[in-house]
């Protein structure tokens, strides 16, 4: 990512002599006080910089070559599409697809919970919903919808890591997946729950399924 500039608080510039002597980006030294005043807010550690973001790829460039995809319906909360990067990361996940109406992965917020995961994981946004998860299929990928719904399979039952290639479709925090993305999948699948539990958040159940879907897991 190619840096647009850097501002520092004073105790920095030599802490960040190598890194600033090798860019042609300015740098602007401030006071702790202005750099809160600019930036809105106090957890910085007084050294910011502002990237240029890279073109993304589309949708399509994503899934020739991936085998486990992810797809999000209008997940808009940061911390939670940081939580899911970063396990999508862990556990071999080749790629996010978002909904139009996702929040965006490079929000601070998301770098932050990802532990930078938002920048090692390839993803694109679908331009059109449901629609696009038409191209999703036409690619050989099997739609996976993860629901609480009793109706669904239990993933060890649907056996997600014996498919070829899966796309597992995750939805928002409390309303889950919508209806019309519902029936766009090819098939239902739960995470079994105990204790009178009807559900997870979004991000604990997406690191669940995401092992759930991985290859190369050994065989129960």
């Amino acid at each position: 990512y190619e840096m647009r500039s850097m501002l520092l608080s004073a105790k920095w510039i030599d802490v960040m002599r190598d890194v600033i002597d090798e860019l042609p980006a300015p740098v602007y030294a401030v006071s702790p006080e202005l750099a809160e005043r600019v930036t809105g807010y106090h957890v910085h550690r007084g050294a910011l910089a502002s990237m240029q973001r890279k073109p993304l790829p589309t949708a399509g460039e994503l899934l020739r070559s991936a085998r486990r995809v992810v797809v999000m319906e209008s997940v808009n909360d940061h911390t939670n599409i940081g939580a899911i990067f970063r396990s999508a990361a862990a556990l071999g996940m080749d790629a996010v697809l978002l909904s139009p109406d996702c929040a965006d992965p490079l929000y601070r917020r998301s770098v932050k919970v990802s532990m930078g995961a938002v920048f090692s994981v390839p993803y694109a946004r679908l331009e059109t919903w449901p629609k696009s998860l038409d191209s999703v299929r036409e690619a050989g990928f099997t739609l996976l919808a993860l629901t609480p719904d009793e109706k669904a399979r239990t993933l060890d039952e649907a056996a997600p890591h014996r498919m070829d290639r899966v796309a597992l479709m995750l939805g928002a925090e409390g309303d889950g997946l919508s209806t019309q993305a519902l029936v766009a999948a090819d098939e239902w699948v739960r995470i079994p729950m105990s204790h009178g539990v009807d559900s997870l958040n979004v991000g604990a159940a997406a690191a669940v399924a995401f092992y759930a879907v991985a290859t190369g897991r050994p065989e129960s």
